[in-house]
């Protein structure tokens, strides 16, 4: 079916492009015309050693032979082959896996109720969040969310959640009450605009949690497996958050999300408190592992540390030349956004059109996600199209 075809059978809660890819090859796809892109958007986030990677393609290749699924009735070796690899990378105690981000950040929530509720047996089921964040689509999860746009037709929506602006420790002792159990927030925020938090303001809500009996939990979905240059960004925050989710780059775009957690918080979680038919089954794990693995193998770390120096610094000459379009550039990692005066969709479309695919993040702000194979070659590319997009655009306004 040509994507021209009017397609009745899904539902219309995608403002999808005009454009289906087909195939994939580390930092390139092509569409059903045969036409290659550069994908600077890693599938919001996920395909983080580029497509089909071939390690972790060959580990599928071998699970899918011997065994696609038992339940979480039986003992997973692959499951505990993965924790142990999380547990090890992260300094956390213990892992939960599931599908998705939102189910990640669903089971954070639940385990943050449930462990004030029935191991410190008290009474509390708040959990604060900030403006501007995302994580996910769940009605919990949306009700998490500091943004209203989500929420549009889903009330009502459930209690225990309260949002104040990000950055801002002063509203959160002033809404905080003996009914608040958490604090929930992303140390970069990704749909909400890209904006890293500051380590002084992480620092002193982290310590005040710690003095108020209040659980940190961290959002790593879109940040967490190298995505920023070390394993997790709370890790260059010199914290230890007692309950991280993580989904995105865990998989290479197999479906795989999970939390982990100290172990205090972790036991909260016993046999029928919590559960998935398909989380960690033995694809997933098998996925994750390769994916670690191979990130291991290929230095990940310490490439994405050098490669987002560079990526950014060509960046900011490159908007430098631009100053009345664009007003400036931020991020972590290789976690980008770069912020226009005019709307962001503007340089997606044009960029596309010129073979190079980016993201938006807001209505201003262009969002680069690119996997982290990365490389300057690529780079090199970005920055030809960004710079013939940015003259098209201001020849418009002149």
């Amino acid at each position: 079916m040509s994507i021209e075809t009017k397609n009745i059978t899904t539902m219309n809660n995608y403002a999808r492009w005009p454009l289906a890819i087909v195939k994939g090859s580390g930092m390139k796809v092509w569409d059903e015309k045969g036409k290659e892109y550069l994908d600077m958007t890693s599938g919001i986030g996920v395909t983080s050693l580029g497509h089909c990677p071939p390690a972790v393609s060959d580990a599928l290749g071998k699970q899918l032979d011997t065994l696609w699924h038992s339940s979480n009735l039986f003992q997973h070796p692959l499951q505990e082959k993965l924790g142990e690899k999380l547990v090890q990378i992260s300094g956390l105690a213990q892992a939960f896996f599931c599908n998705s981000g939102a189910e990640a950040n669903e089971a954070a929530i639940k385990i943050a109720r449930r462990y004030n509720q029935k191991i410190k047996g008290e009474n509390r089921y708040e959990v604060i969040t900030f403006t501007q964040s995302f994580h996910g689509r769940t009605l919990a999860t949306l009700t998490a969310t500091g943004q209203d746009k989500v929420k549009d037709g889903f009330l009502p929506l459930p209690e225990g959640f309260i949002t104040v602006p990000y950055g801002d420790l002063e509203a959160v002792k002033e809404v905080a009450t003996e009914k608040t159990c958490a604090v929930l927030l992303e140390l970069v925020q990704g749909e909400g605009g890209v904006h890293p938090a500051s380590k002084e303001w992480v620092t002193d809500l982290f310590n005040w949690c710690k003095e108020e009996g209040i659980l940190f939990m961290v959002d790593e979905v879109q940040t967490g497996i190298a995505r920023t240059g070390s394993w997790f960004a709370y890790q260059q925050y010199g914290i230890l958050p007692d309950v991280v989710s993580i989904a995105k780059g865990l998989g290479s775009g197999f479906p795989i999300g999970a939390i982990l957690a100290t172990e205090e918080v972790a036991q909260a979680f016993a046999p029928g408190s919590h559960g998935t038919t398909f989380g960690g089954n033995p694809l997933a794990a098998t996925a994750g592992y390769a994916t670690l693995q191979a990130m291991e193998e290929q230095q990940m770390l310490s490439h994405v540390k050098r490669v987002s120096v560079e990526l950014m610094h060509a960046l900011q000459q490159w908007a430098n030349q631009y100053p009345e379009q664009i007003k400036g550039v931020r991020g972590l990692g290789l976690m980008l956004g770069i912020e226009t005066t005019e709307n962001a969709d503007l340089y997606v479309t044009a960029a596309r059109e010129k073979g190079v695919l980016l993201l938006s993040a807001g209505p201003k702000v262009i969002r680069l996600l690119p996997a982290l194979i990365v490389t300057n070659k690529e780079i090199e590319q970005l920055l030809k199209v960004l710079h013939e997009v940015a003259q098209e655009i201001n020849q418009v306004n002149k």
